[in-house]
């Protein structure tokens, strides 16, 4: 497919320059934003005040007086700035941007934005955590969330997702259940932001259906190393409809354009201490330095007549579709171009709905998304004060809005006329375009025969719940199941309750008796006996493949090292020329590269100059950086400093490349790093040797492979 997008060391001019460009949605909040303050403070009456720092008192050291009306309306206005915030997905971080189709789609449905290659859509993207509340830290292992509100032509679409394809439950009416499991105990308030926890595992081990998605939350998915390298999936099955009504299945997916990169678990836990932040500042400073974040969208298009092809169903949630079996086709992509003015007034009160649909796109049965259709709407009745909720700017389409829907909290609109329909009196009543062949724009309902008996049952075709989590399992590289079986025995290490690890250990059993025993093993369970025949083999016969090459971040890395942060640690006496050629060489590239010293200001260099440093080492961390340069000199200084022994140990501890250059390997042996030979990810140039281009060109190909998580 067509792909306008340059390459990560090389944006294309379009996104280069976007934060200079203006879209419709941009324009349209110019009507709400507030003018920068010129003149006297008033009330909110108009009132000029005379102090804002003194309340009204009956004398210098009298009684406050109950007529300061100011007082009054500035402490009420205080004590009503907050909103309840989200039951789940509280914590969040969003953007503004545009998205664009390479083609049309015409084909499968009639959604205008994706009826012409290059036109741009204004999007609103949020990205959240689920289970912790708004002062929650970001890299705690958890569900990401990753919705995006598109300002269509023709209304608002939601696209509602995760950055996970499977969810924990089949229905909805599990999904009270499921929040309160993995909430806070009610006893105490613990854990924050964590699912290392007796319900959570309580609930988990008795519903085998959450195994699948319990195979991603342990992955290294559930600890992303930022939103811009964070996939997102619409979880569901929905159906894409043409102009002539006929339907497709359809399953979304985001795919970041620098590549799938995650934390490892003990850099996760020490940044979240080091800055708790860490995904709000990247993606805002991303933005706010024109570094876009990008997003390729993909479908999986699957004809009606092939709904039971698979060996699973289509409409349970807590199942993909191999890319196997069906691939993935890029249809467009989403550049972030612009950060909000204001974090209440945008990312916390934009509204999203799954039941937010455009013609072109509609719903299937699936159970947990039929619930989700009802429970958003609801949900923003109560968080925003009542129905009005999408005159909020965030939330205002750019489509016209006519309807007789008046009054209610929180109303902007002073409607004339009447407010029924059918009327002839007064005006005010738009009028329906409905029968015959709908004009464009115009919602219908897809429509299929609809019959059967009122049951309380679960389809038997939902009744697989290990084949799937076997694939993902054997789908792991060697250490990213490594990574997997450490989160088990973490997370079921904090369960005080013996018999929910063994009932875990017990579904565990189904996707590979090798991993059940080795996570047996390490929380203390005796380790469950195979089921006859079962192997180590995925559990499912049929078409659906014994691994799936597309799990794997192993294969999902993105190329170049744009916003790959690296830091280069620096004493007196360093070798000046290599700092430079550092800065110069991966800057190059689009890396962040910074000086980290002792202290602040400027570190004497051998050839006498000074070089500005960044940072002071004690105000930063390892893991706040993807990779480490050790210069050349300094080796009076730097072995001997704690802070930069700490630095270098940590950094090798969580598989990040390092330079090692020069003296640079006296810091090297004072963190326990043997040079010779160098292992994997350490890039180790000798003393008294010129240091060409190759030695950046090979040193930032190591920054690009991420991770050694091997070493």
């Amino acid at each position: 497919m067509p792909r306008n997008t340059g390459t990560p060391e090389n944006p294309p001019p379009e996104a280069r320059n976007a934060k200079d460009a203006r879209d419709a949605k941009d324009a349209a909040l110019d009507a709400f934003r507030a003018p920068d303050p010129d003149g006297p403070l008033t009330t909110d009456q108009g009132v000029r005040v005379d102090d804002t720092d003194n309340s009204l008192t009956a004398g210098y050291r009298g009684p406050t007086l109950l007529e300061d009306f100011h007082l009054r309306e500035k402490l009420t206005r205080f004590d009503h700035e907050r909103i309840p915030e989200r039951v789940v997905h509280a914590r969040g971080a969003g953007a503004y941007g545009f998205f664009e189709p390479y083609e049309s789609l015409a084909e499968f449905t009639c959604a205008d934005f994706l009826q012409e290659p290059g036109r741009r859509t204004p999007v609103f993207v949020r990205f959240s955590t689920v289970q912790g509340p708004r002062g929650s830290a970001d890299t705690v292992r958890d569900v990401r969330g990753f919705a995006t509100k598109f300002y269509t032509r023709h209304g608002n679409y939601d696209l509602v997702g995760n950055n996970m394809p499977v969810f924990f439950i089949q229905d909805a009416v599990k999904f009270p259940d499921f929040v309160h499991a993995v909430k806070p105990e009610p006893p105490n308030e613990i854990p924050t932001g964590a699912s290392a926890h007796d319900t959570f595992w309580d609930f988990c081990s008795l519903q085998p259906e959450s195994t699948h998605m319990l195979m991603w939350l342990m992955s290294d998915r559930a600890i992303p190393r930022s939103y811009r390298m964070m996939q997102g999936f619409g979880v569901h099955t929905f159906r894409l409809v043409d102009a002539d009504g006929r339907g497709t299945f359809v399953k979304f997916h985001w795919r970041p354009l620098l590549g799938v990169c995650s934390q490892v678990w003990d850099e996760a836990q020490l940044t979240a201490g080091r800055d708790p932040d860490f995904h709000r500042r990247d993606l805002w400073e991303a933005i706010a330095g024109g570094d876009f974040p990008e997003y390729e969208l993909g479908v999986q298009l699957i004809p009606e007549k092939d709904e039971f092809a698979f060996p699973f169903d289509l409409l349970d949630p807590t199942k993909l579709v191999p890319e196997e079996l069906v691939p993935v086709r890029p249809v467009g992509r989403m550049v972030l171009d612009r950060n909000p003015q204001n974090f209440f007034a945008e990312t916390e009160q934009v509204a999203f709905h799954t039941a937010n649909v455009v013609p072109g796109i509609d719903f299937t049965n699936d159970p947990l998304l039929q619930g989700r259709n009802f429970s958003y709407l609801d949900t923003q009745l109560i968080r925003l004060g009542g129905p009005n909720f999408a005159q909020l700017p965030v939330n205002r389409p750019l489509a016209e809005v006519r309807n007789n829907q008046r009054d209610g909290y929180g109303q902007q609109t002073v409607h004339p006329g009447t407010s029924y329909a059918p009327n002839s009196v007064g005006g005010g009543c738009p009028a329906t375009l409905g029968g015959g062949r709908l004009a464009e724009g115009v919602f219908e309902y897809y429509q299929q025969r609809i019959d059967g008996t009122a049951i309380r049952h679960r389809s038997p075709s939902f009744a697989d719940h290990y084949s799937q989590a076997a694939l993902f399992w054997h789908s792991m590289a060697d250490w990213e199941q490594q990574h997997i079986v450490e989160a088990f025995a973490f997370e079921l290490g904090k369960v005080a309750d013996r018999e929910v690890r063994r009932r875990t250990v017990g579904n565990l059993v189904h996707v590979s008796p090798g991993l059940a025993a080795e996570v047996a093993r390490r929380v203390g369970v005796p380790e469950p006996a195979p089921e006859p025949g079962t192997g180590d083999e995925p559990g499912s016969a049929g078409q659906e493949p014994r691994v799936s090459p597309a799990l794997s971040q192993e294969n999902l890395r993105g190329s170049g090292i744009r916003t790959r942060r690296v830091a280069v640690l620096a004493a007196p006496g360093v070798d000046g020329a290599q700092v430079r050629a550092a800065h110069d060489r991966l800057a190059a590239r689009g890396a962040v590269v910074e000086t980290l010293a002792a202290q602040d200001g400027h570190v004497p260099a051998a050839d006498g100059g000074q070089l500005p440093v960044d940072r002071a080492l004690p105000t930063t961390a390892s893991v706040l950086y993807d990779a480490l340069v050790l210069p050349d000199g300094g080796e009076e200084v730097l072995p001997s400093d704690p802070d930069a022994v700490r630095f270098l140990t940590e950094a090798l501890r969580h598989g990040k490349p390092v330079a090692v250059l020069g003296t640079g390997v006296e810091l090297a042996r004072a963190a326990g790093l043997g040079t010779s030979p160098a292992p994997a990810g350490v890039a180790v140039h000798p003393s008294g040797e010129p240091v060409g281009p190759s030695f950046w060109e090979d040193f930032a190909g190591l920054v690009e492979h991420h991770r050694f998580p091997a070493r």
